[in-house]
Order: structure tokens, then sequence, then C-alpha cells
């Protein structure tokens, strides 16, 4: 559909102020607001994703078309929200006790939305057992721990203990970023999977949750 393509080049190019005009307009024409959001706006950030990878855009371009996507789901949200919208999976996300850095945690959040996930963000400086607490009482797939501090590296590890340790969430998956974090840490602390950045770190996300949904036997990679 030309609409849909019309919003997702345009998304593509960053125009917030474009975007919103053709969203209206799509809905002036009754394209209904699921089909926007998942056949122009998820794909759209799909190709940035790929973008940055191909070093064709780079972070601060990403974040900002990742805030004009957030925007254009809060244009369709009252239109949705009454509606049974299913999510690919649910995320809690924040940046270990101690650290209080927070840009590459908030670019994978939006990253997450935009692909359809739930995401659930405590922000910064998260003790082990807020993790854990929210973890347990938001019944969550993936559990995302960032840290810049080589300092505050010992909480990653102290929270995946945890984690591992309790009975009603040891089997949730858990991945790990940051700048001091590499793949040999991640080995090192028992964590499922490690982003080296926003995109990485949404893709192994996506990579967890199949396997989850495989091992299940959920169909059509939708947890509810």
């Amino acid at each position: 559909m030309d609409e849909l393509k019309a919003i997702q080049d345009i998304l593509i190019a960053g125009d917030g102020t474009a975007l919103v005009e053709e969203i209206n307009k799509a809905v002036s024409q009754n394209i209904r607001p699921e089909k926007i959001l998942y056949e122009g706006l998820i794909p759209g950030m799909d190709v940035i994703g790929q973008k940055f990878k191909n070093d064709e855009l780079y972070i601060p371009e990403v974040f900002q078309r990742a805030n004009i996507f957030k925007q254009s789901v809060d244009i369709l949200k009252p239109l949705i929200m009454n509606k049974d919208v299913k999510t690919i999976g649910k995320v809690l996300i924040g940046t270990v006790k101690g650290d209080m850095h927070d840009v590459g945690k908030n670019l994978v959040v939006l990253m997450l939305e935009a692909s359809g996930f739930e995401v659930i963000d405590l922000g910064v400086d998260v003790a082990v057992e807020t993790f854990v607490k929210e973890a347990k009482e938001n019944d969550v797939n993936i559990i995302g721990m960032s840290a810049l501090l080589t300092t505050t590296m010992p909480n990653i590890k102290k929270t995946i203990q945890a984690i591992k340790e309790n009975e009603l969430i040891k089997n949730v998956k858990t991945i790990i970023g940051g700048a001091c974090i590499s793949q040999a840490f991640a080995d090192e602390v028992g964590a499922n999977a490690y982003g080296h950045d926003a995109i990485d770190a949404v893709e192994k996300i996506k990579m967890l949750i199949s396997r989850m949904i495989s091992r299940i036997g959920i169909y059509a990679g939708t947890i509810t």
C-alpha cells in the first residue's frame, strides 16, 4: 500500500512533522492503526537498524528516528488501546546499582518498543532486589542489564546470580550490555546474551524470545 510505504520512507528519512501528517492522512483513509504500526512504522525501524549496522546512520540519527517512532505510536495508541494487540514479549531493563548512565539503555528501550515488545524500564542505579522483585511482579520474559562503569560490573554478576537462585524467575533469560561489557564477561557471569549496541541487543532479544517460543510451542511469535 502506497500510504504505508510513504510512512516507512518518511520515518527512515527522519522527518517527524511529515510523518505525523502522513499518519493522520492514513487514518483518515480508514487504514487500520495496527496496519500502520506493523506494516509501516516497524518495518521502517528495521531498515533504520540495518542502516546503522552498515554505518549509513549513526547513534544520534537512530535516536532521533526512534523518538519520532515513539511519538507516532503515541498518536496511534488511543485508536488501538481497547483492542487485543499482542506483543512479541515482555522485557525488564535497567542500569545496575551504582551506575547512572542511561543513553544506551534508553535507545535499547526505544528500539524494543519499535519492534513490538512491551518494555518495563527501571531506570538507573537499580538494586539487585529491585530487578528480582519487578521481574516476579511483571512476569517478564527477558531481563536486560546495562553498565558503563567497570566498578559496577560486579552488580551485573550479583543480579544474574539472584535471578538464577529465585525459583519464580530462574528461567527468565538475561542480556547485558554497555561500554565496559564484552562477550567474555557475559560468558563469565552466565548471561544468556550480550548486546554490543542497541541494534544488536534487540536482535539478540528477538533470538532469545524465538527460542523460548520454540521450546514451549507457542505459535506465531507472540507471548502474552
